[in-house]
């Protein structure tokens, strides 16, 4: 079986690109070669990879990265998951099926939390939507 290539694309490839690729991994690892890609890279967020190992996925040995690096891959679909990459994604990327799906940024949604607990329920609120749309909605992408 020939696993379908996906790419999650946002600005910075920290947090949430990251997730949707663990998300992936874990959820459709069989079916599908997941990615994660940035415009610039931002390095790894912490609470990113903290609250996606409290729900039992582990993205510690994923790496922020360039979506150039990834200009060889024969990609299905490229998902970009925050506005500034939909907006700017690379040309290259356009051979494949190209779909917006915005979510929030955890680092915006905690910038003014009264407390680190609060700050972290922003990162576990995307991280479950992103879960939600990675678990129900990829696969229907994938077949379309």
């Amino acid at each position: 079986m020939i696993k379908k290539k996906v790419l999650f694309l946002c600005t910075g490839n920290s947090c949430r690109s990251q997730m949707a690729e663990g998300w992936t991994r874990h959820f459709h690892g069989d079916a599908i070669e997941a990615y994660s890609a940035g415009i610039e890279t931002h390095g790894m967020n912490p609470n990113a990879m903290r609250v996606m190992k409290e729900a039992g996925v582990d993205i510690s040995s994923q790496s922020s990265k360039l979506a150039s690096t990834l200009a060889e891959v024969p990609l299905d679909l490229v998902i970009t998951v925050c506005g500034h990459a939909d907006e700017n994604c690379p040309a290259f990327l356009a051979q494949a099926k190209l779909v917006h799906v915005g979510f929030d940024d955890p680092p915006k949604l905690a910038k003014d939390a009264a407390s680190e607990e609060q700050a972290l329920d922003s990162y576990r609120r995307v991280r479950d939507e992103i879960r939600d749309f990675v678990n129900e909605r990829l696969p229907e992408l994938l077949r379309s």
